[in-house]
C-alpha cells in the first residue's frame, strides 16, 4: 500500500508540473511589477513560440509611482515594446519548469535588452521575473520625465500558461 502511494505521489506530481517553454505554439502571459529609478508600475506581456528556442511578443509598462518633480505625463508614464526572446532553459539543460531567455526589444522609448526568468510550479502558473536595459535611446537629451523606461528596470510577477 505504501509504495502505490509513493507511485500515484510521483505520478501526480509530474502532471502538476508545468513547462516553461515548449516551443512553436507555446504561449505566456506575464503580469507584475515594474521597479526602476523614479517610479514603480504595472508590466504586462505576452510571448508566442515561432520556433524550437525562438519567440515573439509585446510587452508593456505603466508607470503609477512617479514622483512629482517629474511632471511625468501619460507618455512619459507608458511604453509599448515588441519583443525577440532565445528561450534557452532547454539548450542549458535545466529542469523543464525553468526558462532563461536573454532578448532584444524595440519601444517607443528605446532599442534595448533584457534577460528573464520563468519557473513553473503548475502546467498553468509560475512565476518570473526580468531585467531590462536600454542599448540606445531615441532621444539624446530626455528630460528627467523621459527617463522613465529609459534606464535598467526590474520586473517580477505571475507567469501563465495559454
Amino acid at each position: 500500500m505504501k509504495n502505490l502511494l509513493v507511485v500515484l505521489a510521483l505520478f501526480s506530481i509530474t502532471f502538476l508540473s508545468g513547462q516553461a517553454y515548449s516551443g512553436k505554439g507555446d504561449s505566456k502571459f506575464q503580469v507584475g511589477a515594474n521597479f526602476q529609478n523614479n517610479a514603480t508600475g504595472l508590466n504586462v506581456s505576452y510571448d508566442v513560440g515561432i520556433g524550437e528556442n525562438i519567440s515573439l511578443g509585446l510587452s508593456s509598462t505603466y508607470a503609477l509611482g512617479i514622483k512629482d518633480e517629474l511632471n511625468a505625463e501619460t507618455g512619459d508614464r507608458f511604453d509599448l515594446r515588441a519583443r525577440f526572446n532565445a528561450n534557452i532553459g532547454n539548450v542549458l539543460n535545466a529542469s523543464e519548469n525553468f526558462d532563461l531567455y536573454p532578448g532584444l526589444s524595440f519601444g517607443l522609448k528605446n532599442f534595448g535588452a533584457h534577460l528573464g526568468a520563468r519557473y513553473f510550479f503548475t502546467s498553468g502558473f509560475g512565476v518570473y521575473t526580468e531585467l531590462n536595459t536600454p542599448i540606445a535611446e531615441y532621444n539624446d537629451n530626455p528630460t528627467p520625465a523621459e527617463k522613465i523606461h529609459n534606464q535598467f528596470t526590474v520586473s517580477f510577477g505571475a507567469t501563465f500558461n495559454l
